[in-house]
C-alpha cells in the first residue's frame, strides 16, 4: 500500500551524504549469467550442423535439421534446446481483447499447466477463463467482503481451489472445479472465509488489509502480507494462522515462498527492505534469515525463480532488481533512514533528480530500468521457465505499457503498446509465447508469436476518473 513519504535529499541507510553513483543496469552475476546461458543454448553439436564455427542463436532450421540427423545422440531436443528456439519468439504481435470490464482489472495469472486464466476486477468480479476452450469464461464469481478492490488471486496447484484477498482480514476460498458457472459469494456457492485476524476491530474499518497471497507447492498452506507489517501462514488443513511474523516496519506488499520445499519465504516492504525467513530455523525472536537492502522506495511485488536462491523485486523507486540470497546482509536490525522533498508515488512522477541514483549498500545483482512504477503496486515476473529458460523479466508499467528486459544485459528487448491506462499486472504461459495483460481500462488483452495477423480490437475510448490507491 501507498503511504506519502518526506525526504529532503538522498540519505539512504545508515550512511548520511558522500556521492551514492549512478545505478548500473544489467547483470553483475556470472554464476546466473552462466545459469541462464545453459539453460537456453542448444546442444554443442547442433549448434555445428553447418561446418565452422558455432554461431548463437542457432536458426530453428539448423536445430531441426540437427534433430532429425541425431546430432546430440538423443533424437530429440533437451528442454535447453527446446527454450533456444522458443525464447526467440517473444509475444509481441496483436493484441486481441479476451474480455472489457467497466473496472479497473488489477490481478491476473495463468494457472500452473496453462489451461486457465484467472483475472480479478475492482467491483467485486473475478472471472475465470478456460484458455483451451477459446477463452471463454468457465466461473464468474462475485466476491465477498471486497474493500476496495481485489488485492490478489491465487490458485492451488491442482487448480480446484481459489484463494482472493481484498483490504480486510480474511481470505476467501472458491471451489473452481463446481458445476456452477456464477459464484455469488454464499447465494449460490460457499466462499470459505480463512481469518487472518482475532482483533474485531479490524473487521470494521479499513485499518487491515491483505496485499498478497501465495499458495504453497503443495496446496496446503498459504501465505499472506499485510499492512499490519506483518506476514501470516495459514494451514489449510488445521483452518487456522500457524504464523505470524512481525516481519517488517511499515506494509508488507508482497510476500512469496521461494521454492517447492515451502521453508524459505521472501517479503517486501514499504520500508525498503526484502527480507528472507528461514522457517526451519525460526525462533521466538522473529528474527530473518538476512535482509537485502537496494531499494530507495517501497517495494511493491516479488517473483521467485523457485530455486531457493534468486528473486526480483519490483520497487516504487521506478526499479526492478535481482536478488541472491546467499550474498543477504546478517544485519537483520538494517533501518533504512530517508531524505527527500515530500513525495507520494500514488498521484506525483518520481523527482528526476533522484531517478538514477544507487543505494550506498546496495545488494542486488542486477537492476532493470525503463518501466514507470506509479499509483499502484505494479507486479513483475521472471519469463517461464519451460519456454524461455526465464532468460527474461516483465513488468507492467504506469505509462500504459509492459516492459520485456533481457535477464543477463539488462536491455530492453520488447514494449507492449495498447492500453489506454496502467497495466498493473501480465502473464506469460508457461509454455507458449502468450502474454495476457490486464490494465485499469478493464481490458484483458492477448499477446502472441506469431499471433493472428490481425489488427488490434478497436478500443472503445471513453474518459475514466483517474484512480490512484494500492
Amino acid at each position: 500500500m501507498s503511504r506519502s513519504r518526506r525526504y529532503n535529499d538522498i540519505c539512504v541507510g545508515k550512511k548520511a551524504g558522500g556521492t551514492h553513483g549512478n545505478v548500473i543496469l544489467g547483470c553483475r552475476d556470472a554464476e546466473i549469467a552462466q545459469l541462464t546461458n545453459i539453460t537456453s543454448s542448444p546442444h554443442e553439436r547442433l549448434s555445428k550442423v553447418v561446418p565452422g564455427k558455432a554461431r548463437l542463436p542457432v536458426s530453428p532450421v539448423k536445430m531441426l535439421a540437427g534433430r532429425e540427423c541425431n546430432y546430440n545422440g538423443r533424437g530429440r531436443f533437451s528442454l535447453a534446446d527446446s527454450c533456444h528456439v522458443l525464447s526467440r519468439y517473444l509475444p509481441v504481435n496483436g493484441p486481441s481483447e479476451i474480455d472489457k470490464m467497466k473496472s479497473c482489472a488489477y490481478v491476473s495469472q495463468f494457472s500452473a499447466d496453462g489451461s486457465l486464466f484467472v483475472a480479478g476486477f475492482q467491483e467485486s468480479h473475478i472471472r475465470i477463463y478456460n484458455v483451451d476452450n477459446g477463452w471463454k469464461i468457465q466461473k464468474d464469481i462475485r466476491a465477498r467482503s471486497l474493500r476496495w478492490t481485489i488485492t490478489d488471486t491465487s490458485l492451488s496447484p491442482d487448480c480446484r481451489l481459489l484463494a482472493y484477498s481484498s483490504i480486510s482480514p480474511v481470505v476467501h476460498i472458491v471451489d473452481v472445479g463446481s458445476a456452477a458457472k456464477e459464484s455469488h459469494a454464499n447465494i449460490t456457492e460457499i466462499h470459505e472465509g480463512l481469518e487472518f485476524s482475532s482483533n474485531a476491530e479490524d473487521y470494521e474499518d479499513y485499518s487491515f488489509g491483505i496485499f498478497s497471497v501465495k499458495f504453497s507447492a503443495d496446496g496446503r498452506e498459504l501465505v499472506a502480507a499485510s499492512n499490519d507489517k506483518s506476514i501470516y501462514v495459514y494451514d489449510l488443513e488445521a483452518k487456522r494462522v500457524s504464523l505470524r511474523i512481525k516481519a517488517h516496519k511499515s506494509d508488507v506488499n508482497a510476500v512469496c515462498f521461494a521454492d517447492e520445499s515451502g521453508h524459505i519465504i521472501y517479503s517486501g516492504s514499504d520500508d525498503h527492505l526484502c527480507k528472507v525467513w528461514d522457517r526451519r530455523c525460526f525462533d521466538t525472536k522473529e528474527q530473518p534469515a538476512g535482509v537485502l537492502m537496494g531499494h530507495l522506495e517501497g517495494i511493491t511485488f516479488i517473483d521467485t525463480r523457485g530455486d531457493g536462491r534468486y528473486f526480483i523485486s519490483n520497487g516504487k523507486d521506478q526499479a526492478i532488481k535481482l536478488w541472491d540470497i546467499r550474498k543477504m546482509s546478517s544485519n537483520v536490525e538494517y533501518t533504512p533512514v530517508c531524505g527527500y522533498d515530500e513525495w507520494d508515488y500514488r498521484w506525483m512522477s518520481y523527482p528526476e533528480h533522484i531517478r538514477n541514483m544507487r543505494h550506498p549498500d546496495d545488494l542486488s545483482v542486477a537492476t532493470y530500468k525503463g518501466h514507470t512504477v506509479l499509483r499502484t503496486l505494479i507486479r513483475c515476473y521472471f519469463s517461464p521457465e519451460n519456454s524461455t529458460a526465464q532468460k527474461y523479466i516483465y513488468t507492467g508499467s504506469a505509462d500504459f505499457s509492459v516492459y520485456i528486459y533481457d535477464l543477463v544485459s539488462g536491455a530492453q528487448v520488447a514494449k507492449l503498446d495498447f492500453h489506454e491506462d496502467t497495466v498493473r499486472d501480465c502473464h506469460w504461459h508457461p509454455f507458449y509465447p502468450m502474454m495476457v495483460t490486464s490494465s485499469w481500462d478493464g481490458a484483458i488483452a492477448r499477446w502472441e508469436f506469431p499471433g493472428s495477423g490481425g489488427s488490434p480490437t478497436p478500443v472503445t475510448r471513453t474518459r475514466r476518473r483517474r484512480r490512484s490507491f494500492y
